[in-house]
């Protein structure tokens, strides 16, 4: 919501006095409650809430930035000494100004006003979570655990930005065993009403049974279907950073000069949509004060455009996307993406024979630069006649990110939301398996 927070109406003194001393400066203050509860089997081992502010200053001057953080807002006049002081000593840089000030939306994309942060809406999750787990007896729940949290994000700067917006979020996951093997699953939102604790309990304890008796496959070049956690694993170690614009300024992106140029296969599209209503990840404006807007990425399998954030498109020469994210109020705005989404052609793509890979491990060991990787698959099985068939044992899925987009056949159906990404499971034929 762009309605100014008048709660933190000591901002506008900070903003006062970091204005005699500074060129330009921004605030950045937030303020949340969360609640958090844990399962230790099938009990309840831990239940806990917390209440969260945090106040992050940049300062820019004759192109030096400086930044200091605090989580506590009655220190902001230290805060703000510090940030300063750290501008004296930074290297200078080209730079072209903080954002001015534009009317947004009134609507919080993120929120749900009916959310309450307290202990009983977590029980009712993980409640909801172990009654889906009955589904698979012969599975014992490991772990698990329900979060609840919401907050407010006051943003402001001395070209008189005045953004406010509030965010709510809902998360939760289960963690089962049968024999030697696991099963894990999760689900996150904006609201309880959008997710499904007897699914994630069900699915979890699903995995974790009929993964169990799993079966040694030769090595050979197989048609795969990767699952969306599977996916957005492999995704955000490889493909996602070349899109970094500091990277591509930098040389350290393939995809680099590339554009115009076809770089996956023709039915894919990737882009970030900040305002889809309802997703994690949706704001009116960036980490900057920036504007967002939808960012294409990759059109029909097309390569269109790279992120920035304000300063990387100054040292390149172009303009802020909009991209720019915090990892925490304590966080320097950095190059990210808000709902980073994969669309296209959908198709049934359980069909034919392949390999269903759940999720992957070691996504975080390829390499960024060439696409190569080499992961271990996580629960697969064979899929035969539309279902998820004989569990495999004990094989890796290795190649060239960057060459497998190309060869993608289909989009499954249903997309869902993995972290910041939203997108479908996807088929890629002749993926070559190590297997035994």
């Amino acid at each position: 919501m762009t309605r100014w927070w008048v709660a933190v109406a000591w901002i506008e003194e900070l903003l006062n006095q970091g204005g005699k001393q500074v060129d330009e400066l921004e605030v950045y203050f937030f303020s949340g409650t969360s609640v958090s509860a844990d399962l230790k089997q099938r009990r309840v081992s831990l239940c806990s809430s917390s209440v969260e502010t945090g106040l992050c200053i940049r300062t820019i001057d004759k192109g030096k930035i400086g930044s200091s953080s605090t989580n506590d807002p009655q220190q902001w006049q230290a805060c703000l000494d510090a940030a300063i002081a750290g501008g004296r000593l930074a290297t200078p840089m080209v730079w072209k100004g903080l954002p001015d000030p534009v009317a947004l939306p009134d609507a919080d994309l993120a929120f749900d006003p009916a959310l309450f942060v307290e202990p009983e809406t977590a029980n009712d999750l993980l409640r909801g979570m172990l009654d889906g787990a009955t589904a698979y007896p012969d599975a014992t729940v490991t772990s698990g655990g329900a979060g609840i949290s919401v907050g407010e994000i006051a943003f402001a700067n001395s070209h008189g930005v005045r953004y406010a917006s509030r965010q709510s979020g809902v998360s939760i996951s289960l963690e089962a065993i049968s024999g030697q093997s696991t099963g894990y699953e999760f689900d996150h939102a904006c609201s309880p009403s959008q997710v499904n604790p007897q699914r994630v309990g069900e699915r979890a304890t699903f995995l974790a049974s009929r993964s169990s008796g799993g079966k040694d496959i030769p090595s050979g070049e197989y048609d795969v279907i990767l699952s969306p956690m599977a996916y957005a694993d492999l995704l955000s170690a490889i493909f996602v950073p070349a899109l970094n614009g500091r990277n591509v300024l930098q040389g350290r992106s393939k995809l680099a000069g590339k554009i115009g140029e076809a770089v996956t296969a023709p039915q894919l599209s990737l882009f970030d949509d900040p305002h889809r209503p309802g997703a994690s990840g949706s704001t009116w404006f960036d980490a900057e004060g920036t504007p967002t807007r939808r960012l294409d990425f990759v059109r029909n399998g097309t390569l269109t455009g790279f992120a920035y954030d304000l300063k990387t498109a100054y040292r390149a020469g172009r303009q802020s996307t909009g991209s720019a994210i915090r990892g925490g109020f304590a966080g320097l705005p950095a190059i990210g993406h808000h709902n980073f989404v994969v669309d296209g052609k959908r198709d049934e793509i359980f069909d034919e024979p392949a390999i269903y890979v759940h999720s992957v491990v070691g996504a975080h060991t390829a390499n960024p630069m060439s696409g190569d990787f080499s992961v271990e698959m996580s629960n697969p099985f064979w899929v035969r006649d539309g279902e998820l068939a004989e569990p495999i044992r004990g094989a890796m899925l290795t190649g060239n990110f960057f060459d497998l987009h190309r060869q993608v056949t289909a989009l499954g159906k249903e997309s869902r939301a993995v972290g910041s990404y939203i997108l479908p499971p996807v088929k890629i034929n002749n993926v070559r398996v190590i297997g035994k």
